[in-house]
């Protein structure tokens, strides 16, 4: 959800005294947010038009698709974004904006695994990765002082809102990695938190216990929950999230409150 608020944040610069041509200017602005857009269509609802000189913008629609994210390396397939009323406090026009209200907004993504998989190479998920602390103390042959890195990690989408997950345990100094596979089902809980259900996975072919299953759930599902992103201004309610092959689509209802 992070580059929501990147998105959104840029959304703020839109609402300017910039006279017939706000939709170009709009289009435009939003696509600074991207590296690369394959297909890029912005429309600004705002009448009467002398609301731009007020700092309102009664409503603003995106839909785009192959859009290449700058800074989390993603490309997303298709993002829909529909806004609510837009309110800028006006002295803030010239400078750098400031919402007088909450922004609202509706989105829709798809992302397909091509995508997710080639962003997992990046260093930037990769250093996120090292950071799960996938506790597997006890189990084969794995040390717990030992530093490994999690490698060459890939991820599938299968019907039913289930995904397998693998990815190699590189003791450093080794050659030989243990190879870890996992497959989950996802659901929502209360529009708040993403879990993983039904969690089996196995290390060299050999199945996790449960009680190690349960320790890698818990903290998995704890950084899933989207509570977190509250205390940065950012709200997020998930209304939809469908897994099926080759792809996940996820609707959602995010706010970003004056700061």
């Amino acid at each position: 959800m992070e580059f929501l608020t990147i998105l959104l944040s840029g959304l703020l610069g839109l609402v300017s005294p910039v006279g017939i041509a706000v939709d170009r200017v709009a289009e435009n602005a939003i696509r600074s947010q991207f590296a690369s857009c394959g297909e890029l269509q912005v429309r600004v609802d705002n009448a009467p038009s002398y609301q731009l000189l007020q700092g309102k913008v009664e409503r603003l629609r995106i839909a785009g698709r192959s859009l290449q994210l700058k800074r989390q390396n993603i490309r997303i397939a298709v993002l829909e974004l529909e806004s609510d009323r837009i309110e800028i406090k006006p002295r803030s026009l010239t400078r750098k904006p400031q919402l007088k209200k909450p922004l609202q907004a509706g989105v829709r993504l798809v992302l397909t695994e091509e995508d997710i998989n080639q962003a997992l190479l990046s260093p930037q998920l990769r250093a996120r990765l090292q950071k799960l602390n996938i506790n597997l103390k006890g189990f084969a042959n794995i040390r717990t002082k030992t530093v490994y890195n999690l490698v060459n990690p890939q991820v599938e989408f299968l019907p039913n809102n289930r995904l397998q997950i693998q990815v190699e345990l590189q003791e450093k100094g080794k050659s030989k990695p243990f190879l870890i596979k996992a497959e989950s089902g996802v659901s929502i809980v209360s529009g708040r938190q993403i879990q993983l259900v039904n969690l089996v996975a196995e290390v060299d072919k050999v199945k996790v216990p449960p009680e190690v299953i349960n320790l890698i759930l818990n903290n998995i599902n704890k950084r899933l929950d989207l509570r977190n992103l509250e205390g940065g201004k950012l709200q997020a309610r998930i209304l939809k999230l469908k897994i099926r092959q080759g792809e996940v689509e996820m609707a959602a209802f995010v706010r970003i409150d004056p700061s």
